[in-house]
């Protein structure tokens, strides 16, 4: 994993003639299916060692930390497969590390999500939760710990955390029983675990906001009505100095509309709020001295802003981003900005760069690099001596082998809209009469970006060719373009998707006798239910982890907070029934595939259970795999080759390769 040398993926330059396969289909599944080798790359404050996850066998998860001027690495700890995931690592100072897991578990047949926190060694000794201690007689279940809120990065002995608390059940002739719930902010010293408590605790704050100099700024408030989340947030600040909470605004989500605080910068004392603005969001700087005066700093006539790109521990905002067909990043800040310019040029086939992790004095950088052929490489960077070093590839596995390119690409809907999208062509095709995937992204309100992907990737290695088109009621494009939301507004949505497949045919790029359709999450309800409407569009049909039953899915979020917001999500009326592969499984023509983990949070594993018997039942062509203890990302290589693996059969036996 560590060496100190720079390799980079070659791109493509064009695509030649046409070419079958060159590896088996086991060899694609296993090393597309495979896990990233590295990810949650973070460097110490003196920039002199680096903790990594490492993706172990299945869904296992190791710690590693390296020291780079010796070049001496240790795996210092491990999860033993995906039901409990590590999520992060990174350095509390250069002895300790601060270390997030989660996971989910079932009570009483509901699935519950929890997460925690974990203070450890530098060399994996003396473990200890950062949370609050829990007791037998917690009124209540203790689902999350909290969250690290700041680092204290000039400090170094102690961190900000908001952390839960959770009231107790008294007991008889004592006053021993802890009676305040809710969210606090506790300053812990790292050496002793002793913490002073700055924010006490309070049942309707959801989260808190420092400005990066161990000063909480901003309070938010999820509000609820009869324990249900409503979907509006309210937001409270402080000026500089003072302990007066003040309102700074609220956001609706049902509506998109009002401000939302993604940033505090307290050298500017002012905040970074996302606004809409003509129908898209834009970037705003909101002063905290009272005035509430907003200047707008960036907006874009085609797509939302994204968010604010900062640096270190999260104290510096130096530009924001914005995806269009590319991401981009605008560095408001000169230094960053000739700093992205001279790696733009020494690193000219990985477009894809930008800054996860510094040291104190940002003299020393971690630099993540990629492109759609080039799966992804965190280097370190030495401003001093100017050297680039690799530090590890995320998938080593694919190093030396040719990619399929992906091209950004717009078609007309039926309507004439202009329908935004990704082709990806496999390496040495001939662009020309081809079998076809059209591969519909998740959320819905998501989109896809340009960049390596493995699961196109896979199905291009495989002589598909992919489009994933981004229909009506994806994110990012602004208020029109998401028209509601792809649930209530199914039809456009499955409309945009049909005309992605009739785009390629028309162009000659796919055979329009050899398409199939592929999608994960609403993805894979959207495959599922245009298989249903547009019955002789496609040949086979993968749906993984799919909705099924829009009815069902707000019935399954009733034991949940969020069961008002999926409810007007999803909306009511004769689009529920209409809307429901489940309930049209009698139209389904063609081959269905369908997988899903049974602790999946997202959807329940139910979905596919129900859609497998009701195909069954109607005598349709149905292969149904349900994998134990996995959730929905299916985190875990075996189950992913063996997914790419019944995918591949599948397709050759429908589409031909």
């Amino acid at each position: 994993m560590f060496r100190m040398s720079l390799v980079l993926a070659t791109l493509l330059a064009g695509t030649p003639l046409a070419a079958a396969p060159t590896t088996s289909l086991a060899q694609d599944a296993k090393v597309f299916g495979k896990r990233e080798s590295a990810w949650s790359v973070k460097v110490s404050p003196s920039g002199g060692k680096v903790v990594m996850l490492i993706g172990g066998p299945a869904g296992s998860t190791i710690v590693k930390v390296f020291d780079l001027s010796t070049g001496a690495s240790k795996a210092i700890l491990g999860s033993r497969d995906s039901k409990e995931s590590l999520d992060w690592c990174d350095f509390a100072n250069e002895q300790k590390l601060i270390c997030r897991y989660s996971g989910i578990s079932r009570l009483d047949g509901v699935l519950i999500p929890f997460g925690r926190h974990m203070l450890v060694n530098a060399d994996g000794s003396g473990m200890k939760a950062l949370g609050q201690k829990a007791s037998d007689k917690d009124k209540g279940l203790r689902q999350f710990d909290g969250r690290v809120i700041d680092w204290l990065p000039e400090d170094g002995t102690a961190v900000l955390m908001a952390r839960q608390y959770l009231a107790e059940e008294g007991t008889t002739g004592t006053n021993l029983a802890r009676t305040t719930s809710g969210l606090a902010v506790d300053r812990i010293e790292l050496e002793t675990l002793d913490f002073k408590t700055i924010e006490q605790p309070r049942d309707a704050i959801s989260d808190y906001m420092t400005d990066g100099q161990g000063n909480v700024r901003l309070a938010i408030i999820d509000a609820q009505f009869g324990g249900e989340l409503t979907g509006k947030t309210r937001f409270r600040y402080r000026k500089q100095g003072s302990r007066e909470w003040l309102p700074l605004g609220e956001w609706v989500s049902s509506t998109n509309e009002g401000i939302y605080p993604v940033a505090i910068e307290g050298q500017s004392n002012t905040a970074f709020v996302l606004k809409k603005t003509s129908g898209r969001d834009a970037l705003y700087r909101m002063a905290l001295d009272g005035s509430g005066t907003m200047t707008m700093i960036a907006s874009n006539p085609r797509v939302d802003i994204g968010n604010v790109v900062r640096v270190g521990r999260g104290r510096k905002v130096i530009g924001y981003s914005f995806t269009d067909e590319f991401t981009e990043v605008v560095y408001f800040d000169p230094e960053y900005e000739t700093l992205s310019s001279s790696l733009g040029k020494a690193l000219p086939k990985s477009p894809l760069i930008h800054f996860s992790g510094s040291s104190n004095d940002n003299q020393k950088m971690l630099i993540f690099a990629g492109a759609d052929t080039q799966p992804g490489t965190y280097m370190f960077l030495d401003r001093g001596t100017k050297k680039l070093s690799t530090i590890a590839d995320v998938r080593p596995e694919l190093s030396g082998r040719a990619l399929a390119s992906v091209k950004a690409v717009t078609y007309a809907a039926a309507d004439g809209t202009k329908i935004p999208a990704y082709v990806t062509m496999p390496a040495g095709a001939s662009g020309k009469n081809m079998p076809a995937v059209v591969l519909p992204h998740g959320g819905p309100s998501s989109r896809d970006e340009w960049g390596f992907d493995w699961l196109p990737q896979f199905l291009a290695s495989r002589g598909y060719v992919v489009v994933q088109p981004q229909y009506r009621g994806s994110a990012g494009y602004g208020e029109e373009f998401l028209n509601g939301n792809a649930l209530r507004n199914w039809r456009i949505a499955m409309s945009d998707i049909g005309d992605s497949a009739r785009y390629l045919a028309k162009e000659g790029i796919a055979d329009p006798n050899r398409i199939a359709i592929v999608g994960w999450s609403y993805g894979g309800y959207a495959a599922l239910q245009s298989a249903a409407t547009q019955p002789t569009l496609y040949k086979a049909a993968v749906a993984i982890a799919p909705v099924t039953d829009l009815g069902q899915l707000k019935k399954d979020a009733e034991q949940y907070t969020n069961a008002r917001l999926v409810a007007e999500q999803v909306g009511s009326g004769p689009h529920i029934a209409e809307g429901s592969p489940a309930r049209l499984a009698g139209n389904i023509q063609v081959p269905v595939l369908l997988f899903h983990g049974d602790m999946d949070l997202n959807v329940d594993v139910g979905h596919s259970e129900r859609m497998n018997s009701v195909l069954k039942k109607a005598g349709k062509n149905v292969q149904y795999t349900r994998y134990p203890d996995l959730d929905h990302q299916l985190d875990d290589s075996n189950a992913r080759a063996d997914m790419l693996m019944k995918i591949g059969t599948a397709l050759q036996a429908a589409i031909g390769n």
